[in-house]
């Protein structure tokens, strides 16, 4: 008999993550479901059409969600896929530490707690295989007055997923690392409405992404028009329009 698939998403309790997560198991995963709120990831694991799996999880306490997530992928009869998509984002223009601290603690130090976990267990495995996918942000291609912690660290997001890519290019295992980088999506990060997409469309887009093991994809597609924008502006007139 053929083992299952499984896949954990990492920040499945609402927005992008939860979509995603109902997206895998209509396409057949076992999804293991980790998020702060365990309470509705119970209830979103009752509705899936395949079994779940469910691990508390708080990114910003690294030590223990790594600890959570060897634990989640022991516990699932396979783990082919990790998706990372915990994120935060705070408008501060007063540069109160607090808040800065935060968004970097969780898109930063957690991403990259996680991110090596998948790593590792992908690594040692038999096969040596797997697929990581990391939730960045057209926001990585532009500092942006307010949120310029969230930018910098989806910035930082996408050119760490890079990075493993090529340290994956040098050695023996197969694991595929895919960039995701959304515009506007309609959840509780979202600060804009043009050309937002439902998390729904976006999971769809992901998924398929998934399916055809993209290195890159923005989401939705035109959001690659923007992003190509921010690299060809010059300083000055990005800052014009960015103030």
């Amino acid at each position: 008999m053929e083992q299952s698939r499984g896949a954990i998403v990492v920040g499945a309790s609402s927005g992008i993550g939860e979509a995603v997560a109902r997206e895998l198991a209509a396409a057949g995963y076992e999804v293991g479901l980790t998020a702060r709120r365990t309470d509705r990831l119970k209830r979103i694991g009752e509705e899936l059409p395949t079994k779940s799996y469910v691990a508390t999880m708080d990114v910003t306490e690294t030590e223990d969600a790594r600890s959570a997530f060897v634990e989640l992928a022991a516990a699932m009869p396979s783990v082919d896929l990790v998706v990372i998509s915990a994120g935060t984002a705070a408008v501060n223009y007063d540069l109160e530490w607090e808040r800065e601290r935060q968004t970097i603690d969780v898109n930063v130090r957690g991403f990259t707690a996680i991110a090596t976990a998948a790593m590792e267990h992908f690594e040692d495995t038999a096969d040596g295989d797997g697929h990581l996918v990391g939730i960045s942000s057209v926001a990585a291609h532009f500092g942006n007055g307010g949120t310029q912690a969230y930018n910098a660290s989806k910035a930082f997001v996408s050119t760490y997923l890079e990075g493993l890519r090529n340290r994956t290019a040098g050695n023996e295992t197969d694991v595929t690392i895919t960039t995701v980088e959304p515009g506007f999506v309609d959840t509780e990060l979202s600060y804009g409405s043009f050309w937002e997409c439902s998390p729904e469309t976006a999971a769809k887009q992901i998924t398929r992404a998934i399916r055809n093991e993209r290195d890159h994809v923005y989401v939705t597609r035109r959001w690659r028009l923007v992003a190509w924008a921010f690299e060809v502006t010059p300083d000055p007139i990005l800052r014009r329009v960015l103030s």
